[in-house]
């Protein structure tokens, strides 16, 4: 007979969390390692309780904001290359409604993190409860079925019995490269509360094996074939790179091949920066030299990306008249993008496979020559905006990225969400491990940065994290400051001030809004924010909520604070605030944000007329992908036609 074990549902779940466990590559390591939270009435007697009980198998983290709790976890799975995770508990209502935004942010990213709401009363013996949402049409509809459509496994468990699938399956897409994202299993206060004779099996030991899929063979044989015809081929590499762990793979590929890679905001650090082969960022954020090769390219070749909007200049970059497109990716959704040949595979397995295949397969020492020439010239741009030729002055920044990355070690990660500080760090930032370069750019959500530091640091306790943040996006979430003293989490904030929503700022004046509201300044005599700039101390702010703060008005001073910060064994803020002259190099490509047809300023029509040029570049890709009859005649390494090399093979006809 199965023996039973007498626990509430809440206690149950908290156990079963404590079993489970990753293996990828032979090590193995325990999957969700703490708890997020923060206690009301839907949530406080029942996991509160579990937790209380469980607090020396499974750690409680105390958070102050519900969705600033997510970032934590969505920092600490990136970092943990999505093989640990944290999960977040909160209370029905608004305490539940703050996570949707996480959760989008997790599940736009492919980062796994789990999502444990109070609902409301199950039994329903006293609706409508404090905070219940009544929607007269659908009795079992709570604001907990927000979070539905940014989830990747959601399940409300309104009978005990319940959690045992249910808890089962969330481990499943947590664990799975292909799906995961936000999972969320929905706790009724009650159902949380009531005790159940659990079997002893489901507490046992669970190892989940995080796959590494081989690619096809008839894939593999149709993009080694599409690669080797290329002339002007370009690898792009993405997020999938890191989450695979994947680099030296990637650096292999290159190594062999002599092909350029350029990366995305996720990707960036595929390649240390000094690698011959490396050309920087891709798209409207990405440097001269990689748009260059972009638009000229024959063959994309993109590992583990999801071709956002900024990767494709809005569908304007990639514009040789036969480009073709070979992406490897674990999720075939992605793969499938820009009308390409698929290769799904885990990145790291299928760069080895392709690898092998290409065997002998190298590109003219013209081409290397004529990209590694063009990387020269970017890195002098870049040397240009980082120096400063007088240290007395307030710095530009770009200046102040240039002062950080004299300041930080290899082992340092650099994170950053939104804003101005994106454009720069994808053209300017120099990546020297896989890790350094953090940037969440798939929501782009102001006000991750500061509890992604703190989800960052508790992955790797002996890392020295940044979370570079400008006013705009301190303003929006600076909360999880108090969890990083009270936790004693070695964060360092980098606080510019620029007076407002610079880079959006930027936007406006380019697509005819005139900064419209962008601005934190009085109003003036007209009634628009653009009098003085509001006499806000935002240092003052960080200092009171326990950071130590440190004051840079030069860039000496600035150099001098951020080794300062480095040093210490405290939480510091380095506040800064910068001179606004535009100083690091414009956009090298396009982004589409439509502009009014119709407009009485003159403002708006100019940039009408430009957005018109512009968009009238895009395309679609749309030729079918061509594969090679499946069957053993396929062959990965056909031979070069007579008289040419295999690397100038003219490319296949669409």
């Amino acid at each position: 007979m199965t023996s039973v074990r007498r626990l509430t549902v809440a206690q149950a779940l908290v156990r079963f969390l404590t079993a489970q466990y990753t293996s990828r590559d032979g090590r193995r390591q325990r999957l969700v390692n703490a708890t997020w939270g923060i206690f009301g009435h839907g949530n406080v007697a029942g996991i509160g309780q579990a937790l209380l009980e469980h607090q020396d198998t499974m750690p409680y983290l105390q958070g102050r904001n519900e969705q600033a709790m997510v970032h934590a976890a969505v920092g600490y799975a990136r970092h943990s290359n999505r093989l640990r995770v944290h999960a977040v508990t909160t209370s029905i209502g608004p305490g539940a409604t703050n996570l949707v935004t996480g959760a989008a942010l997790a599940t736009v990213n492919r980062l796994p993190v789990l999502l444990l709401p109070g609902d409301t009363f199950a039994t329903r013996v006293a609706d409508p409860v404090l905070q219940q949402l009544e929607a007269p049409g659908a009795g079992d509809v709570s604001v907990n079925d927000a979070l539905r459509p940014v989830s990747r496994y959601f399940d409300r468990i309104t009978r005990p019995e319940a959690l045992i699938p249910a808890a089962l399956e969330a481990m499943r897409v947590l664990t799975d490269p292909a799906e995961t994202g936000a999972v969320t299993l929905a706790l009724p206060q009650d159902v949380q509360a009531e005790a159940y004779d659990w079997p002893e099996e489901f507490f046992a030991e669970r190892v989940w094996a995080v796959r590494r899929p081989a690619p096809d063979a008839t894939e593999l044989a149709a993009a080694t074939a599409a690669v080797r015809a290329a002339r002007r081929p370009l690898i792009v590499a993405g997020g999938g790179v890191h989450h695979s762990e994947a680099e030296q793979a990637l650096r292999a590929l290159a190594d062999a091949t002599g092909i350029p890679v350029a990366s995305t905001q996720a990707g960036k650090g595929s390649l240390r920066h000094d690698h011959p082969a490396d050309v920087g960022g891709i798209g409207h954020t990405g440097t001269a030299t990689a748009d260059a090769l972009a638009r000229e390219a024959d063959l994309v070749l993109g590992v583990g990306t999801r071709y956002s909007d900024f990767t494709t200049a809005s569908g304007t970059l990639f514009t040789h008249p036969g480009v073709r497109f070979v992406n490897l990716n674990t999720t075939a959704f992605d793969a499938h993008k820009q009308s390409a040949l698929p290769l799904v595979a885990d990145a790291r397995a299928g760069l080895e496979a392709l690898t092998e295949a290409l065997a002998g397969h190298r590109l003219p020492d013209a081409y290397r020559e004529e990209y590694r020439a063009a990387k020269e010239r970017w890195e002098r741009t870049v040397d240009a905006v980082y120096a400063a030729e007088d240290d007395t002055r307030r710095p530009t920044q770009p200046q102040v990225l240039g002062a950080l990355d004299a300041v930080v070690g290899d082992e340092d990660v650099v994170i950053n969400a939104a804003g101005s500080l994106p454009g720069d760090l994808h053209k300017l930032w120099r990546a020297r491990s896989p890790r350094q370069y953090h940037l969440e750019y798939g929501y782009s959500c102001m006000g991750y940065e500061i509890p992604a530091g703190i989800g960052v640091r508790l992955a790797a306790p002996d890392t020295p994290v940044w979370s570079l943040v400008g006013d705009g996006t301190y303003l929006m979430m600076p909360t999880e400051i108090v969890t990083a003293v009270q936790e004693g989490i070695n964060v360092n904030l980098v606080l510019l001030q620029n007076h407002g929503y610079a880079s959006i700022g930027n936007l406006a004046e380019e697509t005819g809004a005139e900064r419209f509201g962008t601005a934190y300044r009085y109003r003036a005599a007209d009634g628009t924010y653009t009098g003085d700039p509001l006499p806000v101390d935002l240092a003052a702010n960080v200092a009171s909520l326990g950071m130590d703060v440190l004051r840079a008005e030069t860039v000496a001073e600035l150099r001098q604070a951020l080794a300062t910060a480095r040093a210490s064994d405290r939480p510091t803020c380095v506040y800064v605030e910068t001179d606004t002259s535009p100083t690091a190099p414009g956009a090298q490509a396009w982004w589409d944000v439509p502009v009014a047809g119709t407009a009485t300023r003159p403002a708006a029509r100019k940039a009408r007329a430009e957005y018109e040029r512009q968009v009238a570049a895009r395309r679609r890709p749309l030729t079918p992908p061509q594969a090679p009859e499946p069957g053993p005649s396929a062959d990965p390494r056909p031979s070069a036609a007579p008289g040419t090399s295999a690397g100038t093979r003219p490319p296949a006809t669409p």
